[in-house]
């Protein structure tokens, strides 16, 4: 009798909560409230039955955490409950390393689903893929559990091993990974290059706090060595911080131009991102190239230079996060991870679901296909070749072995002819046009 009591005067602070969060709204919500006190009536109904009469002695704590874990759990895949270990945990991602195996995870269609694997990252060494579906985590079976819950089970000290059972498209039966757990320390830059004749390469892994100062490092670097065009690797890209994807951005756009919108349910809290400051790089050639690894913050970047006409997207089509999730605490030191607005490219497009389109289409292909018949050598293997020498042979491996690189190169090449055959007609001027014309 006691539980139940304490169930009730639970669930008489929640109405009160209601109630004082209620003062002052319009009629139109307080009938809303209304209604959702009469749901409450329910769940209060529900759960005193459960502490009078289920078989054994359940804690109320955790039968309300696992109400809010459902409550959150069937709005989308990204809203969730987070217990106070759960919290601090995802408070702990912001440190930049972690032992794990190197992959970002979400939920899709309520399977545990890879939107990419950290380039260097166990999970890339043995093969893991975007889209690939994970099933089973050692003797676990990926049914209905949580992200958090698959997050822990991946998670783990370095140098233990995890077995995964994963469901890939095309693929006639389930695929088994053996990998070993690892210090994940992320690298924002992953590789920066000079290919041939000022075309500059730029691979960027994440949008974390030091990003923006890292990439205005590289670009003043390859700027030294005589970069004139840019291809910006995205691929493989999950996003980060959207505030940094922003700011790289601003490197592209005029000032005052539209990057990013952000629309929720209230349009008081709408907002639009522009450029703060004119972009570094006006008029040089720019290629991004993208994947279905490419998220979030790759994704609002992608979207805006697609827009804005600032570059040519290459590669395939993106993941298709674009929802903004907000990080509530609650009283006991849990919280709600809600997601209250969603992403908008400068045109009004939403990213949520759908992605980012490339102008120029080069369908992904697989490590494992890119390395048959044998293993010879990796892709940055080959950039280090490139590097000590950037002779055609070199270059050719490379391009051989990267098609959307190579059709990025061919595209900026075709973009310099270009502007060389308008350069005539601009120097010219209107006194030259005229000289021409009394002549014909």
């Amino acid at each position: 009798m006691k539980r139940v009591l304490r169930v009730c005067v639970w669930i008489m602070a929640v109405f009160l909560a209601l109630a004082v969060a209620n003062f002052g709204m319009t009629a139109i919500n307080q009938a809303r409230r209304n209604e959702t006190y009469k749901e409450l009536e329910i769940f209060a109904d529900a759960l005193a039955f459960v502490e009078a009469h289920y078989v054994d002695e359940v804690p109320p704590k955790d039968l309300i955490y696992g109400a809010l874990a459902g409550l959150l759990g069937n709005l989308d895949p990204h809203s969730q409950f987070l217990t106070p270990e759960e919290y601090e945990d995802l408070m702990a991602d912001t440190s930049g390393h972690f032992g794990g195996i190197g992959i970002e995870i979400t939920l899709k269609d309520h399977l545990v689903t890879v939107i990419t694997p950290i380039e260097g990252t166990p999970a890339w060494e043995a093969g893991l893929q975007p889209n690939d579906r994970i099933v089973k985590i050692d003797d676990t079976v990926l049914r209905d559990v949580t992200l958090n819950q698959a997050v822990k089970m991946l998670r783990g000290k370095p140098g233990t091993g995890v077995t995964l059972a994963v469901w890939r498209e095309k693929e006639a039966k389930l695929l088994t990974f053996k990998i070993t757990r690892a210090t994940i320390e992320i690298r924002d830059i992953k590789e920066t290059q000079l290919l041939e004749q000022g075309v500059a390469y730029i691979k960027l892994v994440e949008f974390s706090e030091e990003t923006p100062r890292h990439f205005d490092r590289a670009l003043a670097d390859l700027k030294s060595k005589g970069m004139n065009a840019l291809i910006l690797d995205l691929r493989n890209n999950p996003g980060g911080l959207l505030d940094k994807a922003v700011e790289v951005t601003e490197r592209f756009v005029p000032k005052g131009e539209v990057i990013v919108s952000i629309k929720g349910r209230d349009p008081s809290q709408d907002e639009v991102f522009t450029s703060r400051s004119g972009p570094l790089y006006k008029d040089m050639p720019l290629v991004v190239l993208v994947n279905e690894g490419s998220a979030s913050g790759s994704e609002i970047l992608a979207g805006c230079l697609q827009d804005q006409k600032r570059a040519i997207i290459v590669g395939s089509q993106t993941f298709g996060k674009g929802s903004v999730q907000t990080v509530l605490p609650l009283r006991d030191g849990s919280a709600l991870k809600l997601t209250t607005s969603r992403y908008y490219t400068p045109l009004g497009a939403s990213i949520h679901e759908k992605g980012v389109t490339p102008d120029v289409i080069v369908p992904e292909v697989s490590s494992a296909e890119m390395d048959a018949p044998e293993k010879e050598t990796t892709l940055e293997e080959i950039f280090e070749g490139v590097e000590k020498k950037t002779d055609s042979t070199a270059l050719a491996k490379l391009y051989q072995h990267d098609q959307a690189l190579s059709r990025a190169v061919d595209i900026i090449k075709g973009i310099k002819v270009y502007q060389q055959m308008l350069k005539p007609a601009a120097s010219a001027g209107p006194d030259a046009a005229g000289k021409k014309a009394s002549h014909e």
